[in-house]
């Protein structure tokens, strides 16, 4: 029996890759649709496997796929599946977790760095009308690397790739990931902190590198960002609902954090309301010039990554669907 895999975002000009990737035994669907409700009937009822990039699939949307047996998220973070009622109905969900990680990390610390270096404050003040003294700029934000601490929290993938950079800059470099087994810090050089508030009071700069779960949803706020030292930098390239951006904004206006970099909101893409923060940053509120930096999500991006979406994304749905063995599954949501 001919399997059939639906890729709802039209992502790519053609299938040659799928074809070649897949075989004969699989028939791979591609549409263009911003949401799920919008697929033809006619087609959800032959799909066995949905290839997710921005969409998400909501437990409601079960239903319309009777014959589901597979779920690939063509991404790291799969907070976009409901896992509770993919378990329920006994379909697989799996992720791409080795795809993009080298770009994050590198995002990351392009934040933290164009940060800490004033980059935007000079950026900014030599183009203004009339220019800026041809000087340096004393300010908060601009500080040595090797008298600052380097808080990565989450020391995943790129939670540890981003670490490795941040060590080579000459940071001091303390991890917070209560999942990861003793000694990992030992093996990467770094120091590791045991509590959460331990590790935001010595954390100079906060890169942020944990999935989206219900016990990291909403960690950071205005009681998290009033414990990082004072003229903090605040670095975000995980999920938009880990931190709370109003508190975010308020820690900035009060100068208690120096500058922050974000390339990922509570909703992408935003829609109105939009936040306040993302609101002043469009109209260029002066409280934060140079102090922020706002990217479309896009730390992924490099035409090395996509490609390794496509490959690595279609190679785990064979896997899910034709085996010998699936890969990159993810189990579900613990109650």
């Amino acid at each position: 029996m001919t399997l059939t895999v639906l890729y709802p975002e039209a992502m790519y000009p053609d299938l040659s890759v799928e074809h070649r990737l897949y075989g004969p035994e699989v028939k791979v669907l591609m549409r263009d649709t911003q949401t799920l409700v919008e697929l033809d009937p006619a087609d959800c009822a032959t799909v066995d496997g949905l290839m997710i990039f921005r969409q998400f699939v909501r437990a409601e949307d079960f239903a319309r796929f009777p014959r589901l047996k597979a779920i690939v998220r063509m991404g790291v973070g799969y907070d976009r599946v409901d896992r509770k009622e993919a378990a329920a109905r006994g379909v697989m969900v799996c992720n791409v977790p080795d795809y993009g990680t080298t770009e994050v990390a590198d995002h990351a610390i392009a934040l933290a760095l164009a940060l800490r270096r004033g980059l935007l404050l000079h950026h900014e003040r030599q183009r203004a009308t009339p220019p800026a003294a041809w000087a340096w700029i004393a300010h908060p934000l601009i500080k040595r690397a090797s008298t600052q601490t380097f808080g990565i929290l989450g020391l995943g993938r790129i939670g540890t790739a981003a670490a490795l950079r941040a060590k080579a800059f000459g940071f001091r470099v303390l991890a917070y990931d209560p999942y990861q087994p003793n000694g990992v810090e030992l093996a990467l050089g770094i120091d590791r902190a045991r509590t959460l508030e331990s590790f935001l009071g010595k954390s100079d700069i906060l890169s942020v590198h944990a999935p989206l779960t219900r016990e990291t949803r909403g960690m950071l706020g205005a009681a998290e960002f009033a414990s990082l030292p004072r003229d903090a930098v605040v670095v975000n390239t995980a999920r938009g609902p880990i931190m709370d951006l109003d508190a975010l904004m308020e820690a900035l206006e009060s100068g208690h954090i120096a500058g922050a970099g974000l390339d990922v909101l509570r909703e992408e893409p935003p829609v109105p309301p939009i936040p306040a923060l993302l609101a002043s940053y469009r109209t260029r509120a002066p409280w934060h010039e140079g102090r922020l930096i706002i990217t479309p999500h896009s730390a992924f991006h490099s035409p090395e990554a996509w490609n390794d979406i496509r490959v690595k994304s279609a190679e785990t749905m064979r896997a899910a669907l034709l085996g010998p063995q699936p890969q990159n599954v993810i189990l579900p949501e613990a109650e």
